[in-house]
């Protein structure tokens, strides 16, 4: 069974950091793409960067581009995603998910989320 876990989350101020982890479980990572995802209080949820198996990734909302990154270690079986310069509409529970090779594919498997909070 495929199981996705994320860690890292809590609170900041802004323009702080925070790194996020999806650790894997059940399977080796380096067959899937690996999606992370963010859902805010009373909104959808939002489809923000992906990395594929070979490690290239790509960035699905304007929001966050030039201060998230993605990046893999396949070795730990884990994607990292690295949050520089929070603002508080970064707030939102954070999900990390996994398809198999491509990111145009179905994310079937699913962490729990981690909390992110960004407030003085």
């Amino acid at each position: 069974q495929l199981q996705l876990a994320e860690s890292g989350g809590g609170s900041v101020q802004p323009g702080g950091s925070l790194s996020l982890s999806c650790a894997a479980s059940g399977f080796a990572l380096d067959r899937y793409a690996i999606g992370w995802f963010r859902q805010a209080p009373g909104k959808e949820r939002e489809w923000i960067l992906c990395i594929r198996p070979s490690g290239r990734a790509s960035t699905y909302a304007d929001s966050v581009k030039g201060r998230f990154t993605i990046s893999r270690d396949n070795a730990k079986n884990t994607v990292y995603l690295q949050m520089n310069s929070l603002k508080p509409e970064d707030t939102a529970v954070y999900y990390c998910a996994a398809a198999l090779n491509f990111c145009t594919g179905d994310f079937d498997s699913w962490g729990q989320g981690t909390q992110v909070t960004v407030s003085l």
